[in-house]
């Protein structure tokens, strides 16, 4: 896994997104390479966005690492969005 720069502080001009629940609950249920992808994110993840594009990867035979890729051309583009303004 990739080390990012920068901190993981949810300054941002994206949209947010309230999700009802316990934020917590559903991270820890997350598998443990996710859980650790989402502990060096630029941006905050919420659990149900990132785990969608884990299970999508993996549900066609993709790789843990396939998914990690994954998430962080995921990342790149959301990062990109959102400065472009």
């Amino acid at each position: 896994m990739s080390r990012r720069q920068g901190t993981n502080c949810g300054a941002t001009r994206l949209r947010r997104r309230h999700r009802p629940g316990d934020p917590m609950r559903r991270f820890d249920a997350l598998p443990a390479p996710l859980r650790r992808w989402l502990a060096e994110a630029a941006r905050p993840w919420s659990p149900a966005s990132s785990l969608a594009i884990w299970r999508k990867v993996r549900a066609r035979g993709g790789t843990v690492e396939e998914a990690l890729a994954r998430l962080d051309r995921a990342e790149r583009a959301l990062l990109a969005r959102d400065t472009a303004d």
